[in-house]
């Protein structure tokens, strides 16, 4: 059984969150952390320049409502959103916060990602700790 879980969950809050949710649940021990995590791509400094002061800070504000209602204030799950690219920013995360288990779901593949999503692979490729794929 793992400590610490982290289930990163897309910012459209996919069909697959549920599924990642009880799967983390079921590798969780008695006083296991999990962690919800969603990742907001960054935007590039010459588009920030012209956007409107504190519209980055209220959106990200905005995410993390959206995913603490899409969490449905289920008691022992943190959310966080964080800002960067998906599948470096996810395995930095788990490395910083002493994850020991990651719970990633993988969308349905074209032709380009046949066998895992571009954020899945990565992943798994890059994580110092477990990964579980859920399809």
């Amino acid at each position: 059984m793992y400590k610490h879980i982290l289930v990163p969950i897309a910012p459209d809050h996919g069909a697959d969150t549920a599924r990642s949710l009880e799967a983390a649940r079921l590798l969780a021990d008695g006083d296991a952390r999990i962690t919800a995590l969603t990742v907001a791509d960054e935007i590039p400094g010459y588009v920030v320049q012209q956007l409107p002061k504190g519209l980055l800070e209220n959106t990200r504000a905005e995410m993390l409502a959206s995913l603490k209602a899409d969490l449905g204030g289920v008691a022992g799950i943190k959310a966080d959103v964080v800002t960067g690219h998906a599948g470096r920013t996810i395995t930095d995360y788990a490395d910083a916060h002493g994850t020991d288990c990651i719970v990633i779901a993988s969308h349905r593949p074209g032709l380009q990602d046949y066998f895992l999503g571009s954020t899945a692979a990565r992943v798994v490729r890059h994580a110092k700790c477990t990964v579980v794929v859920i399809r």
